[in-house]
């Protein structure tokens, strides 16, 4: 296992014995931290539902404790296959969700009633333990890109990323996040531009307060600005997260990554995936089959933030009656990823090298 991430937060706590999760309520951040406790698999799915707590790996794990929690009212095989359903309901496109459900019913479903639950609370505690160890290793995999990056450019690295794949998306240190944390902690010289992600903010929001609370040098930008940014020659590495990999390499990741990727290979600037095993799915042959989540159009009609008086308010920023679209992912063809940035090394973005790192996942 690696270090205890050291950072002054953490997005998914499980007290020892209880029989509950304390989680981050994300919809605060960043202008509170507010504790929210989920003690009953409703109230897990709609943290989930609602985006309480977001990323895949946190959902993944959310999903799993959520099921664990139905199993301490009701152990029944009836039981199990409702929560597993309205559980695995609550976002369609990451893969994480339904991987971890179904790790924990296959971790239940022969054993007897009475011993269920205890089951289940053990499977998710080992969910969220592995997803650190991951997470901890696909930085020590990025850190390896981006010392090559310094030694050649001999000056900071200017990483851009989008969307939050940081320790608030995950059970510890990110995904996309990780490599920024390790080279920061060894010294490495580094700045990262990081995009406001509309219309959520997740960057404004969630990636710009990581990077405060660690002390990274940090500039945030509005959305439309990246392909300018790699044009100017600012950026050195496009990093970014993901919430479902296809067999053939496509990433389905949050809406206007496809863009920067575009972006980048236009201007020859490294565009990579940061992919935890979980997140792939070996069954999808390409990107065309994913699920892709239409929110609600308010996220687009109005924005959250903080006024002069230091009071936080939501304001409409459209016409009354104006009718919007809130698709909250895309997909990247393969052919735009650099490379896939694992726990087991970097892979090229296509079938026959994913399936080299993780051949037991293609059988």
């Amino acid at each position: 296992m690696p270090a205890r991430d050291p950072a002054p937060y953490r997005a998914l706590v499980h007290p020892p014995g209880a029989r509950y999760v304390e989680a981050l309520d994300q919809r605060a951040l960043p202008h509170a931290v507010v504790n929210a406790r989920i003690a009953d698999a409703d109230t897990a799915a709609l943290a989930i539902r609602r985006m309480w707590v977001r990323g895949a790996p946190l959902i993944g794990a959310v999903g799993a404790y959520g099921l664990a929690l139905a199993l301490d009212r009701d152990a029944s095989d009836v039981a199990l296959a409702k929560a597993h359903a309205a559980l695995d309901a609550t976002r369609p496109t990451a893969i994480n969700l339904r991987w971890a459900l179904d790790r924990v019913r296959a971790a239940v479903v022969r054993l007897p009633e009475r011993e269920r639950a205890d089951a289940a609370w053990r499977e998710a505690d080992a969910i969220c333990s592995e997803d650190e160890a991951i997470n901890h290793a696909i930085g020590t995999h990025g850190l390896a890109l981006l010392r090559a990056i310094s030694r050649r450019k001999g000056g900071p690295v200017n990483v851009m990323t989008h969307c939050n794949a940081g320790a608030l998306a995950t059970c510890g240190w990110g995904t996309a996040t990780a490599p920024l944390f390790l080279a920061h902690a060894e010294g490495l010289a580094l700045h990262v531009w990081v995009s406001e992600t509309r219309p959520r903010l997740q960057g404004a929001n969630l990636t710009a307060w990581e990077m405060g609370r660690r002390g990274v040098p940090h500039t945030l930008f509005a959305d439309v600005a990246g392909a300018l940014l790699m044009r100017r020659g600012d950026v050195d590495i496009v990093l970014v997260g993901a919430d479902r990999v296809a067999a053939n390499g496509d990433v389905c990741n949050k809406i206007g990554t496809y863009e920067k990727a575009l972006a980048a290979r236009d201007n020859d600037v490294p565009f990579y995936v940061a992919l935890p095993s979980p997140t792939l799915d070996p069954a999808l042959p390409s990107g065309d089959g994913i699920p892709i989540e239409a929110r609600a159009p308010d996220e687009v009609l109005a924005v959250t933030g903080r006024d002069s008086y230091g009071q936080t308010t939501t304001v409409g920023i459209a016409p009354e009656g104006t009718r919007a679209v809130n698709y909250a992912f895309d997909v990247t063809p393969a052919r735009l990823v650099s490379g896939l940035v694992t726990e087991r090394g970097i892979a090229a973005a296509d079938r026959a090298a994913i399936a080299a790192l993780f051949p037991e996942r293609f059988r």
